[in-house]
């Protein structure tokens, strides 16, 4: 399992990434023009490969870093942009004479990509999600509890649970700091109820004491525990402070931790989550309406096809086919330049500045046909 994994989705999962890189050095220039965001630790991930005398290995063009030399080194400082796409003045590559034999195996590898792939493959969503299923697999051989998480497989199958899945995924630093956010209101209402309020947190059931607030530890895991999860708040869990010298400091305590806790960080917890499901929703549903509505290629809408029967249909499937695209511009990418025809040159020269405009956008035969009976007619 493992091998096949290696040998089969790594390198894709490497290709998409590669090209993403490639196609943000040509016609973003990122690293050159703009730096990736603090933020953004792919980005700066990233920034290691791009000096490796091995990228793009996967990626089908090998000719990106001189494109990007030769665009950009009229604006920006030749020398800096061949250190950081690792070239040199003559060649395209700093070429060193490699030595034979095992040690030569050895420094001739280049390990600054390898260690590149090996954190691109480590993080990638699906390596960890078969890492955990091949772990509970191994587990479940010496106790068949562990086989039911692979139940979990279910929701990675319908693209509808899917969406669940990464609703919580979706707005994931937001949601990670909301909680860190929380866990420090809760501690600082944890001091202040160790050092003011701890009387309050005693309970004697059948003659027996039970401490709630003794340390700070306990105190706090309670009020974390408890108090986050009672709907009216901390105030639910400890003795009411009825007659008590303190007891308006402990109402104005109870409420403040309701309000600050339950009412508001909660609610925006629980809002990024359903708030994520329904962008991600919407925008699956406007994906499906849309291809269903309008053709890809042409952008024509549906109501002026089906004026005949299945005349949609048919014009996606037989005029418009988005395979039929697909297969052309792979044809070119494996074509010699040098074998191309004028209307194969056209494309490709459009293809290469990322510009779509070779596209029949609201063009087809029908509508041509169409124009040229009018024409006739008048």
């Amino acid at each position: 399992m493992l091998v096949a994994y290696y040998n089969l989705k790594v390198p894709l999962a490497i290709f998409k990434r590669e090209k993403e890189i490639a196609r943000s050095l040509e016609f973003d220039g990122l690293y050159i023009s703009e730096q990736p965001a603090e933020d953004d630790i792919n980005g700066h991930w990233d920034k290691l490969v791009i000096s490796t005398k091995s990228f793009p290995v996967n990626y089908w063009d090998k000719f990106v870093k001189k494109r990007v030399r030769e665009k950009y080194s009229e604006t920006y400082d030749f020398d800096a942009i061949s250190n950081l796409l690792g070239m040199d003045k003559g060649s395209a590559f700093s070429q060193e004479e490699e030595p034979s034999g095992i040690w030569g195996v050895i420094t001739s590898m280049d390990w600054k990509y390898q260690v590149w792939k090996a954190g691109v493959t480590i993080t990638d969503n699906a390596f960890l999600y078969n890492t955990w299923y091949f772990t509970f697999s191994v587990m479940g051989n010496f106790n068949f509890f562990f086989f039911a998480a692979h139940l979990l497989d279910i929701a990675v199958g319908f693209k509808t649970l899917r969406t669940i899945l990464q609703s919580v995924t979706h707005n994931g630093k937001q949601l990670v700091l909301t909680v860190m956010l929380l866990t420090i209101i809760v501690y600082i209402y944890t001091v202040i109820a160790f050092n003011f309020f701890r009387k309050f947190y005693v309970q004697e059931e059948d003659e027996e004491v039970d401490q709630k607030c003794h340390n700070m530890l306990t105190c706090f895991v309670f009020h974390l525990y408890k108090g986050v999860r009672a709907g009216g708040g901390i105030g639910d869990e400890i003795e009411p402070p009825d007659g008590d010298d303190y007891e308006t400091w402990r109402i104005l305590f109870d409420i403040t931790f309701f309000f600050f806790v339950i009412v508001i960080l909660l609610a925006i917890i629980q809002g990024l989550i359903i708030d994520a499901f329904g962008e991600l929703r919407d925008q699956l549903q406007s994906v499906v309406d849309d291809m269903e509505s309008n053709c890809f290629i042409c952008g024509i809408g549906k109501d002026y096809f089906d004026k005949v029967p299945h005349g949609f249909d048919t014009h996606v499937q037989k005029e418009h086919n988005l395979a039929n695209y697909m297969f052309f511009l792979m044809h070119l990418i494996n074509k010699p330049d040098t074998e191309y025809t004028g209307q194969e040159t056209y494309v490709w020269e459009f293809y290469q500045k990322r510009c779509w405009d070779f596209f029949p956008v609201g063009d087809c035969f029908r509508k041509q046909y169409e124009d040229e009976l009018m024409g006739g007619t008048s």
